[in-house]
């Protein structure tokens, strides 16, 4: 029997959920800097079986963790004492910002669903750095073999216009991009006003070209540049970007952000309407999720490294997921309510997979 959806129900359920998200990721970290990491290691760490390649890294595992949860870099050694084959962290922005008022995090419990309405609050590209430095340094120590990965995730600034946008990602790029194993573009959160006007296929070409460029410069090596999408594009919109990234020759497509739908919600309309605007995440965007991701490996023929996120809840979705074309796969939303435990119970399921023999 699994005791952490009890504790969630008793301890977290009732509590402000930016509350609870802060108290918990504290209890993580705590965790690792009293050397419970080292034990946790351990326990956690993924099956050699499970060691996937992907845009020229090797990670330890398929299953990674999605930007969000660590907006700023405090906690990447921690998370990886969970089994996480990979961190991504952000969305970090080229200024500090305090992001939207709040509340800004809200349940939806009966749909294993959180709406949100962040807005990017991050410390600014030039203050995360040194941790990026840091935390992958040490875990260059404590894994001489193959070690997790740190991804970074970077959007707009909210006090910069969209005709400013370019210059703006450009100073996350140049700052990030030496710490990062790889850099995502993100021009999907519905919380940056504007934002997602830049997945228009003509405005996203020289945004990518120029943090791509940018990047690699930066860090004296070819990063890794993955672009983050939208569930709420239409067909053809994913289409033009899956084109797009074959004519970049981008790394790879991160599919799906959260979504501006509140459609097959279980949770009463009035919960719904006090959450108010945000982008929902969990497994009401399980299905919307693998349509695109099987839309994009229709398009890219395998050409393009796609990672899948958004509805993924258990090691059949994980590998339903790598079974439809994913290469990677990330979850963020259901570890709120599987609790610590929950990468690594996926991952030892997905290690007794035919598949993995």
């Amino acid at each position: 029997m699994r005791v952490y959806p009890t504790f969630f129900r008793l301890a977290f359920s009732w509590m402000d959920a930016e509350r609870a998200h802060k108290i918990g990721f504290r209890g993580i970290r705590l965790a690792n800097r009293c050397g419970a990491g080292r034990v946790l290691q351990r326990i956690t760490a993924p099956a050699a079986s499970l060691r996937t390649e992907a845009f020229g890294l090797t990670f330890p595992s398929p299953f990674g963790l999605a930007a969000g949860f660590d907006k700023e870099g405090h906690g990447i050694e921690a998370l990886t004492d969970l089994g996480f084959g990979h961190v991504e962290v952000g969305t970090i922005t080229g200024q500090a910002q305090p992001g939207n008022p709040a509340p800004r995090l809200f349940r939806l419990i009966e749909d294993r669903a959180v709406i949100n309405r962040m807005g990017f609050n991050n410390d600014g590209a030039a203050a995360v750095a040194p941790r990026l430095r840091s935390a992958r340094a040490a875990l260059q120590r404590r894994y001489p073999g193959v070690r997790p990965v740190i991804g970074v995730n970077i959007g707009k600034s909210k006090v910069v216009e969209l005709e400013d946008a370019v210059a703006d990602y450009l100073v996350s790029a140049r700052s990030l991009a030496p710490a990062a194993d790889y850099l995502v573009v993100n021009v999907s959160s519905p919380n940056t006003p504007g934002l997602r006007l830049l997945q228009d296929v003509d405005t996203l070409r020289p945004l990518l070209t120029a943090v791509g460029e940018a990047a690699d410069t930066a860090a004296g090596r070819h990063v890794p540049l993955l672009v983050k999408i939208a569930p709420d594009l239409s067909d053809e919109d994913v289409d033009d970007v899956a084109r797009l990234a074959l004519d970049l020759k981008l790394d790879g497509i991160i599919a799906t952000n959260t979504t501006i739908g509140r459609s097959g919600l279980v949770s009463s309309p009035e919960q719904i309407e006090a959450c108010g605007a945000g982008g929902l995440s969990g497994a009401p965007l399980k299905q919307r999720s693998l349509e695109v991701l099987s839309r994009l490996k229709a398009a890219t023929g395998g050409a393009v490294t796609l990672v899948s996120v958004g509805g993924v809840e258990t090691a059949q979705d994980v590998q339903q997921r790598l079974d439809a074309g994913a290469t990677l796969v990330q979850g963020y939303t259901a570890f709120l309510y599987e609790g610590p435990f929950w990468a690594a119970r996926l991952n030892r399921l997905l290690a007794k997979h035919p598949s993995r023999r």
